[in-house]
């Protein structure tokens, strides 16, 4: 039972990481799994049978998540950016009360500093979402056609989105679209899973998710020693990136889909979602 739990955050964290401006960091806080996600990654071979115990059946999640949705995400949020972003604001909505059990009555609640942590951690959630508008949208890269620069700079763009990823509140897939390599890596995904392209996919792939697992190991040290020195400060810095994600996500959607057009059905629909995203990461953060 404890493993399919696992599995089903797992999932909730690689749907978040395929939309732009989502963060899978803050679905895993929301979750209750963050601390202990960086934990098992920092530590990994100084007890690796419980770690593994722990990462792979939400490593199993996110992959399949990824795998299985990426073209009915990609759907969804073209053709209903309403309803799936009230899903996921919703999301992060149920995780609030989870959220503030760590800070409230602490000591560092009446601290000026902890304040300014969170503003600090607030904007620049904020920035991110509108840096689009403030810098345009990087030009798109052909993923088919690389030399081995081109793997070297798909290696490293692997790094840095890990690196988003982790950290709560800001959105890998977002950075992603910002260095261009969002769709092209979307592309190669969905193609991968119609085994169109295979050799080509996998190393492709490959290389990026090496990237990847590289910086989420990278970070994490560091997100590790933040909780473990400062735990009720960093939570006030995560509270800032909670809080502006409940902005960044429309914000996001709004710059990505110029024309948005506010039906009345999807409205309706989106209200429902936000109400069952909310319930489902309320119940999923108590477990």
């Amino acid at each position: 039972m404890k493993s399919i739990l696992l599995i089903a955050k797992g999932f909730f964290m690689g749907i978040a990481n395929v939309i732009p401006g989502v963060s899978g960091g803050t679905i895993a806080i929301i979750l209750g799994i963050y601390e202990r996600f960086i934990s098992a990654i920092s530590h990994l071979f100084k007890n690796i049978k419980e770690n593994l115990k722990f990462l792979v059946p939400v490593a199993i999640g996110m992959i399949l998540a990824i795998l299985i949705l990426s073209s009915v995400i990609e759907y969804s949020y073209d053709n209903f950016p309403i309803p799936t972003m009230m899903f996921f604001v919703g999301l992060v909505l149920g995780g609030i009360p989870m959220l503030l059990k760590n800070v409230i009555g602490k000591k560092e609640c009446k601290m000026l500093s902890s304040y300014i942590i969170l503003i600090l951690t607030f904007s620049t959630v904020i920035f991110m979402a509108c840096s689009d508008m403030i810098f345009g949208t990087a030009k798109e890269v052909n993923l088919l056609n690389l030399n081995i620069t081109g793997y070297i700079v798909l290696f490293i763009v692997g790094v840095i989105a890990a690196a988003t990823m982790v950290i709560p509140g800001i959105s890998g897939s977002l950075m992603l679209m910002l260095l261009g390599y969002y769709y092209p890596i979307i592309e190669r995904i969905n193609d991968f899973v119609k085994f169109n392209n295979l050799a080509q996919n996998i190393l492709i792939l490959g290389i990026f998710g090496v990237g990847v697992l590289v910086g989420i190991a990278l970070i994490s040290k560091m997100l590790e020693i933040l909780f473990e020195k400062y735990n009720t400060k960093t939570y006030f810095g995560v509270l800032g990136f909670i809080f502006a994600s409940i902005l960044a996500i429309p914000i996001s959607t709004c710059l990505q889909i110029p024309n948005l057009s506010y039906d009345f059905l999807q409205m309706i629909i989106g209200i429902i979602l936000l109400v069952f995203g909310s319930f489902i990461s309320y119940k999923l953060g108590e477990k």
